[in-house]
């Protein structure tokens, strides 16, 4: 069993003062970098998602570029590539380690699983490669690129754990029924408690 860490979204745009601000997000960026500072050895592999999109055009519908966003499919424009929206949140703290993974770039992109390393390796390819068979998920938004990230991994053969003390939502009520889906899909619903010294 290779057990990995998902961090997903983690980001300015997606925390407190940002175009998409979640509430509790700089909270979960804090938490989580306390919880990789307390178990410096407990995880072999460390991934981290950010959403990475396309200054220019609608990402394929996902910015409402004409008329007003309707919050479920199109957005106001958030995380545009290279601009400090897009940058992790600065209580975030990473280990030098952790793969860093980009998605969006022109497309939606809600779950890790449609984003690529810094060599253009899909997510998916990368997990294969370093044998994970464990995943624990972890980041912003419950209700969105949580959620679609937890599906994803559960349809490719992961034994998923979602922290729900690092995690927060855009709104309480499709935040629990994100977290319902992914229960009831095959994930376990856990602290970060759990997480085991090494």
């Amino acid at each position: 069993m290779t057990r990995a860490l998902i961090i997903i979204d983690v980001q300015n745009d997606f925390t407190e003062g940002g175009t998409l601000a979640v509430d509790g997000g700089a909270a979960v960026a804090g938490a989580i970098s306390a919880l990789l500072a307390a178990h410096p050895h407990s995880y072999p592999h460390i991934f981290a998602s950010r959403d990475w999109h396309d200054a220019e055009g609608g990402n394929n519908g996902h910015f409402a570029v004409d008329g007003e966003p309707d919050f479920i499919d199109s957005w106001p424009v958030h995380c545009v590539a290279d601009t400090p929206g897009a940058e992790y949140h600065p209580a975030l703290e990473l280990p030098e380690s952790t793969v860093h993974i980009l998605k969006g770039q022109g497309q939606p992109g809600y779950s890790i699983f449609d984003g690529v390393d810094a060599g253009g390796e899909k997510f998916g390819e990368l997990l294969i490669a370093a044998g994970v068979t464990d995943v624990d998920l972890v980041g912003l938004a419950t209700d969105y690129c949580v959620r679609a990230s937890g599906l994803d991994a559960l349809e490719h053969g992961q034994h998923v754990r979602v922290f729900t003390d690092l995690v927060a939502g855009v709104a309480a009520e499709s935040s629990e029924q994100a977290l319902a889906e992914l229960a009831h899909a095959g994930a376990v619903l856990a602290t970060s408690e759990l997480v085991e010294q090494v």
